[in-house]
Formats: C-alpha cells, sequence, structure tokens
C-alpha cells in the first residue's frame, strides 16, 4: 500500500520554528505510512531540502505572496489543485496567509484543510517613544494579517495551534473549544548536554574565553535582533570577554553595522542558517530571547532540553517554561536591566532535563504517533 501523501505548505525551508518543528514530525513519522511533500513559496533552496528528498518527500514551488502577484498566484493555487488530486490533506504553517491556500484547496475538494497557528501578533506599537515599538515594516504585516485571519476559519477543517495564545490569535475566542494544541516536540536525546562536546565546539567557534550569550532565530522584525544586540552591548561594557552568537537567515546588514558602529566585531559572531544547532546549544552558556510576539518557539524548547538557562521576554507564554529554566523579563525594563539579570542568572549548574521534557509532553516520539494516526485516519 502506498503512504499518505501530506502536503506542507510553508514559506522556506529554513531553520526557523514552524519549519524546525515540521522536520522533527518528518523524521519520525512512519513514511510508509505518512510521506510528507512540501509547497513552497520560494524559488531558492532551503537548509532542509536535501533531507526532504532523502526522505522521499517532492518539493513543489509557487512564488512569493505579495499584494502586486496576488491574482496570478490565486490561479497559480487552483492550477496546483487542479493537477495534484492526490492531495486530500493539505497541512498549511503560514498562519493568516493560509486563508488563500485554504480557499483553493476546499474550491478543489480537498477535505481536510489545516490550518496551524504558530505566532500571537496580539499588539501593535508604533509609539516613537516607547520601548516596545514596531517597525513601520511589521506594522504593514501587522495589519494584514489580522485583516485576513477572519476568513481562515472558515475556511479551513481543522485548527491547530502551537499554544493556547496563538490558537486564539488565529481562530478566535470563540473557536477555542476546537483547536487542537500541536506541541512543538523535539527528539529530546539530540540536544542532552555533554560538557566534553561542549568544550569541543567552543574551541571550534573560538569562544574559549568568557561568557557565551546565544540566540536562534531568523533575522524578522519580531525577533527583536537590535535590542538584543544592545543588551549585550550593555553585558560587555561589564564583561569584555562576553560573546554573543547569533544563529538564522535573513538580512542582517542594520544588525552587522550596529555591531561595527559599537565596534563589538570581536565579540559577536553572526553565524548565519546552520544545521548544527544541538551542537551550537552545547557550547552556549546562557540563552537570550527578547522577542516581541510569538506563539511558542520550538527554540525554547531545544534551549530547555540542552539544560540553558533563558532569559526571555514575558510578551513569550509562561506555559512554554517546562524546566524551571525560563526567566521571563518585561520588554520595558532597559537593556543595561537585562545585561544585569543576564549576570546574576549566569551562574547555574547545568543538568539533564530529559525527564521534565518529556513530562511536559515535548518530546517527538509520542507527539508524532499521534499526528501521524490523524492523518492516517482522514483518509481511510
Amino acid at each position: 500500500m502506498k503512504p499518505i501523501r501530506v502536503l506542507q505548505v510553508l514559506t522556506i525551508m529554513n531553520r526557523g520554528g514552524a519549519e524546525t518543528m515540521v522536520m522533527n514530525y518528518y523524521r519520525n513519522m512512519d513514511r510508509t505510512k505518512v510521506q510528507f511533500d512540501f509547497l513552497l513559496h520560494r524559488q531558492d533552496r532551503g537548509v532542509f531540502d536535501d533531507e526532504i528528498e532523502q526522505l522521499g518527500g517532492k518539493i513543489h514551488r509557487l512564488h512569493n505572496i505579495s499584494l502586486g502577484n496576488l491574482s496570478k498566484y490565486k490561479k497559480a493555487l487552483d492550477e496546483f489543485f487542479k493537477t495534484h488530486p492526490e492531495y486530500q490533506i493539505v497541512h498549511s504553517h503560514l498562519n493568516a496567509l493560509s486563508v488563500f491556500v485554504l480557499k483553493s484547496a476546499k474550491k478543489n475538494n480537498v477535505q481536510t484543510r489545516i490550518a496551524h497557528s504558530h505566532t500571537s501578533l496580539y499588539n501593535l506599537n508604533l509609539n516613537p517613544f516607547s520601548k516596545k515599538r514596531h517597525s513601520l515594516r511589521f506594522a504593514f504585516k501587522f495589519v494584514m494579517q489580522n485583516m485576513l485571519k477572519r476568513q481562515v476559519p472558515s475556511n479551513a477543517s481543522h485548527y491547530y495551534s502551537c499554544g493556547d495564545k496563538a490558537g486564539v490569535w488565529l481562530f478566535g475566542k470563540k473557536n477555542k473549544s476546537r483547536v487542537k494544541i500541536i506541541n512543538n516536540a523535539i527528539d529530546t536525546s539530540q540536544f542532552v548536554y555533554n560538557s566534553i562536546k561542549a568544550l569541543e565546539k567552543k574551541k571550534e567557534l573560538e569562544v574559549t574565553n568568557g561568557l557565551v550569550i546565544g540566540h536562534v532565530g531568523n533575522f524578522v522584525p519580531e525577533k527583536n535582533h537590535l535590542f538584543l544586540l544592545q543588551v549585550f552591548e550593555e553585558l560587555n561594557n561589564i564583561d569584555k570577554s562576553s560573546t554573543l552568537i547569533l544563529v538564522g537567515a535573513g538580512q542582517r546588514k542594520q544588525y552587522e553595522e550596529f555591531v561595527a558602529k559599537a565596534k563589538l566585531e570581536a565579540n559577536v559572531k553572526f553565524l548565519g542558517a546552520r544545521n548544527d544547532v544541538p551542537e551550537i546549544l552545547q557550547a552556549i552558556d546562557l540563552f537570550l530571547f527578547p522577542s516581541t510576539n510569538e506563539g511558542l518557539p520550538v527554540t525554547l524548547i531545544e534551549a530547555q532540553a540542552s539544560g540553558l538557562k533563558i532569559i526571555a521576554s514575558d510578551e513569550i507564554s509562561k506555559e512554554l517554561d517546562v524546566t524551571g529554566l525560563v526567566d521571563f523579563v518585561p520588554l520595558m525594563q532597559s537593556p543595561k536591566y537585562w545585561a544585569e539579570k543576564i549576570l546574576e542568572s549566569a551562574k547555574y549548574n547545568r543538568i539533564d532535563t530529559t525527564d521534565k521534557i518529556v513530562k511536559g509532553n515535548y518530546d517527538i516520539k509520542n507527539n508524532a504517533l499521534m499526528l501521524q494516526e490523524f492523518y492516517f485516519n482522514q483518509v481511510n
């Protein structure tokens, strides 16, 4: 019997939160029963593309969604579903932009249409005097997402979310009981702290001296990289031997310029998109995550699985802290306050947190089996 082919819809398969989550589930599926294919919105290849093809997945590509090509994009979607009737399960991870995919899938008689929320764009702040203000780019994204999300519930057959907050944002409070939480589960065994591996990675990255601060996240507005760098600048004023490691894809010119202006080139390492994040987390001493808006970021589950102490924004859902390692700090506090908080938190014993991750239901094995059974039951 051929496996069920489930169409996963994303932008590009680089190491973002949703992309990492999908790959974690994909690797742990019984691919004789359920196979993932991908509908992506970039022509260039992502870091996971080779692995997808090695696992037997097919990659389809459309152009990115924009106001200028919306009519053309909708026609391309309709043509795709007309010529690919083998997909009777569509699982879209585009948040509010999922409406276009779901509407086309519904029009073309796809029975199972899953909208999966990975974010919680709750608030917009353009006050120039506020430390929490958003950029105009973020504001445009916020307005568009909030307009489009109203059409998602009527075009989806199933509502999924990474957490309660993200579910309410995309589907509304009235649909809360219909939302199924799909945990951003991980293969915990990959992240268990090992002091020997940690030292080896520190040597490779040339960060053997001083405190190593780390962050994993693509360079998008909600990750708040500028504030992160301001925090590190304050930290470096106190501890000149400290190092900041930044892992993630995206446009980083303005951040590199900030680093140059602050004369921190020797202390900040931009590593780009990486496929060795479990090893990099070994080399980090403390994880910094000052996001303005999040769903339930998988990278913070990974950091906890590595036994890392985490200083995170209080905009992140508290349900994420399953190990007691996360300290939530308000973004209204100054970069200096955050830097002092880092130094206060840096002295701790790093331990194996596997039991806590499993107890919190964030280990991938059982979660993947449940999702696999759901897919399988939809067409059998």
